[in-house]
């Protein structure tokens, strides 16, 4: 009988122990975020909050001290375009710090006659971190002392419209559209394509004219027209 309750305890420790150790790791889980210093250029231009809320940055981002104060000196001095670019930059560093998707935290770091870049730098290179700016000379110094660097201007350039009005594809149409006339296709990229006047031309392949190009959050696709033949020079 004590061998039957010893045993029914020991069981009853290991499902507890268990239950203690997942509880911790849900609660301490394993970070491999990477620690993101904000410089100003990036909150001045303010993308890098409509990138956060999208969810795509799951890093801790710190904006230190010394980015503030010198957000603070140009909103207080006297050129008006410097004033306003700075005001607009302490609203977005407030605005990302309510960003739920990644953490966000002013860096309480010295403030002393430190250039703010080479503050940056510093703390970048100290924490192995990475350097989120806009500014093209603090991305190139930050490259030469091999740290990385997010700019959002790359960002921009990675999902630029790959297609604008005027330019000319062939796609095969599949399938007649919603709206009278229509016809539809895909690209090998998978890309919709709505192509006026084209209903009768389903099953085959034919030059058509971008008329613009929308990127959604369901998607991107292409409206277009049929392409009239080129006049010879």
């Amino acid at each position: 009988m004590e061998i039957v309750i010893l045993v029914a305890v020991l069981i009853l420790l290991a499902e507890t122990s268990v239950i203690l150790v997942k509880t911790y790791t849900k609660s301490h889980p394993k970070s491999n975020r990477r620690k993101v210093y904000v410089d100003t250029s990036a909150l001045i231009d303010g993308r890098i909050v409509d990138v956060a809320k999208t969810g795509f940055i799951a890093d801790d981002l710190f904006i230190p001290r010394s980015v503030i104060r010198e957000l603070q000196l140009l909103a207080d001095g006297k050129d008006k375009d410097k004033r306003e670019a700075a005001r607009r930059g302490m609203d977005n560093a407030s605005e990302l710090e309510r960003v739920v998707y990644c953490n966000v935290s002013i860096l309480q770091d010295e403030l002393d006659r430190t250039p703010v870049d080479e503050r940056l730098i510093a703390l970048a290179k100290e924490n192995r971190g990475v350097i989120c700016t806009n500014d093209f000379n603090l991305q190139k110094v930050a490259e030469t002392e091999k740290i990385d660097v997010l700019n959002v201007n790359d960002l921009a350039l990675a999902v630029r419209d790959e297609y604008a009005a005027g330019d000319r594809i062939t796609v095969k149409i599949t399938a007649e559209g919603s709206n009278k006339g229509q016809g539809v296709g895909h690209l090998d990229n998978g890309i919709m394509v709505v192509v006026d006047n084209a209903a009768r031309s389903v099953g085959r392949e034919i030059e058509v004219e971008v008329l613009r190009f929308m990127q959604t959050s369901s998607g991107r696709m292409i409206f277009a027209r049929r392409a009239t033949r080129k006049a010879r020079k």
